[in-house]
């Protein structure tokens, strides 16, 4: 399962009672209440060790936080969930003090924090970056103000609600008679190589934009195309759509600038590169490493986790 996904087998996101403030207030001043904290620069306060996130409970909440919005998360097995977003630099390095915490951004908490609590943090990071963007109504100008639990905004001059928006991207391993299609940017680590992707364009369905992205980029022609999964990417609001596709032929002209580099690999290539340092996989908590994972086990039957671990 991709990073941040699967939040559903553990969260009911309760959205049908975001509308209920009674409701939610008793759930906010209970014992099963556990408030997220998001410092200024959008990062998570974990224990001290880094390892689990360092949840507020209501009365920590009253404390040390008392007045500040809460929005509503969703609903577990155990707790309900609150997100607090603390934008303020000085107020959060107090609470950080207070509590006895540090801050984790979400790519190191995808490595390091528990499943559930690293989907936790990219939906709240998610929601926080829209609140905060989301300041005047995109129709009059007017000043939104949150509702639904800080699901919405509405307008308090013309009544125009908005809701979270995400940006959808794809993101495809491309294959041509037992090889696949990499791409490296210049500003990556030495001998980095990751599967191509790019944003959906307005009136384009997920398919042709794999199509158009991977031509832009490499100038490969694609022909089928097929779904992997999905990834929640709110770095800062994106949803990472990941497929698989075969190409007509392997001819490669960089078109648009985007890479540095771009080329087909074989698995016993990758295989030869990360032995002698040559080649180094996407990062482990993306989908472009779980495409190739696929690619390679399914191609040739290698286990990237399982070599990466051999020629480190």
């Amino acid at each position: 399962m991709n990073t941040f996904s699967g939040l559903s087998l553990v969260l009911d996101r309760a959205a049908e009672r975001r509308d209920e403030p009674e409701w939610i207030a008793a759930q906010a001043r209970g014992d099963m209440a556990r408030f997220l904290v998001l410092d200024a620069g959008q990062q998570a306060f974990v224990d001290a060790e880094g390892d689990a996130l360092r949840w507020l409970d209501a009365g920590e909440r009253e404390a040390l936080l008392p007045g500040t919005p809460a929005s509503l998360l969703g609903v577990g097995e155990s707790h309900t969930y609150f997100l607090i977003d603390v934008p303020e630099p000085a107020r959060s390095e107090a609470l950080a003090t207070l509590l006895d915490a540090r801050a984790l951004g979400l790519r190191e908490a995808g490595l390091r924090l528990p499943a559930h609590e690293a989907g936790l943090f990219a939906y709240a990071k998610g929601l926080a970056h829209w609140q905060r963007e989301m300041r005047h109504c995109h129709a009059c100008g007017g000043l939104l103000n949150l509702v639904s639990s800080g699901h919405r905004a509405k307008c308090v001059a013309c009544g125009k609600l908005h809701f979270p928006r995400t940006d959808a991207a794809i993101i495809v391993i491309v294959e041509h008679d037992g090889a696949c299609l990499l791409g490296r940017q210049a500003s990556w680590p030495a001998g980095r190589y990751s599967t191509l992707a790019g944003f959906v364009e307005p009136g384009e369905s997920l398919e042709d934009a794999v199509r158009r992205e991977v031509a832009e980029e490499a100038g490969v022609r694609v022909d089928r195309v097929s779904y992997h999964s999905s990834q929640p990417w709110p770095l800062p609001a994106s949803l990472m759509i990941g497929f698989t596709a075969t190409a007509h032929d392997r001819r490669i002209q960089l078109r648009d600038g985007e890479l540095e580099d771009a080329r087909w690999f074989t698995p016993a290539q990758i295989e030869q590169g990360l032995a002698d340092g040559s080649f180094a996989a996407p990062p482990k908590l993306s989908v472009s490493y779980q495409l190739l994972a696929h690619w390679l086990h399914e191609r040739d039957g290698l286990e990237l986790d399982a070599l990466i671990a051999r020629h480190r």
